[in-house]
């Protein structure tokens, strides 16, 4: 697992325009001596919509506050996910904690069958056309997570060829 991180193509916050998706907020108490002290945690998406995503996570005592830290915490953490006639060039199984999701290309017009936490990462990426499932836990930071690693470790054929040194034509059996 360690050398598939090592090959993620980061993208530096700077070079895109980025748009920010709310997850979740989750309201979290303290209990002290005086009764309970509240806090806020988020869970925030960016993408650019042309296959730029990241996540980030922020905590604070308003929600605001939460909010923008998760927004500056995903623009560290932008990763480049290939897309390919609008959907990804593979189907993937990954998994993240407990966290278990399936991607599956879409014809176009499709749209996004996915919910929760995994249609806010795929709508972020730029993705049009996709079939996703989330199975085992529902737990928002697992699956986002588990979705923006399963759009990293994604390659298309151009970057398979390269990476092979054979020409594109060699990639697929039936050529």
């Amino acid at each position: 697992m360690k050398e598939s991180k090592d090959k993620v193509q980061r993208v530096k916050p700077g070079e895109a325009e980025l748009t920010e998706k709310l997850v979740t907020v989750n309201r979290v108490a303290k209990v002290v001596k005086g009764g309970r002290r509240f806090s806020f945690s988020a869970i925030v998406v960016v993408g650019d919509g042309k296959g730029v995503v990241g996540h980030g996570l922020g905590k604070a005592g308003e929600a605001t506050n939460a909010i923008t830290k998760g927004i500056d915490d995903a623009k560290k953490n932008l990763v480049k996910v290939p897309i390919i006639k609008g959907t990804v060039p593979h189907p993937i199984v990954h998994k993240y904690g407990s966290a278990k999701i399936i991607i599956k290309p879409a014809a176009p017009g499709t749209g996004i069958l996915a919910g929760g936490a995994m249609r806010a990462v795929l709508e972020s990426a730029g993705i049009k056309d996709v079939l996703g499932k989330s199975t085992g836990s529902s737990n928002p930071h697992n699956v986002v997570k588990a979705t923006v690693e399963a759009l990293s470790l994604m390659r298309d054929a151009q970057t398979i060829a390269k990476v092979r040194g054979i020409p594109l034509s060699k990639v697929f059996k039936g050529s």
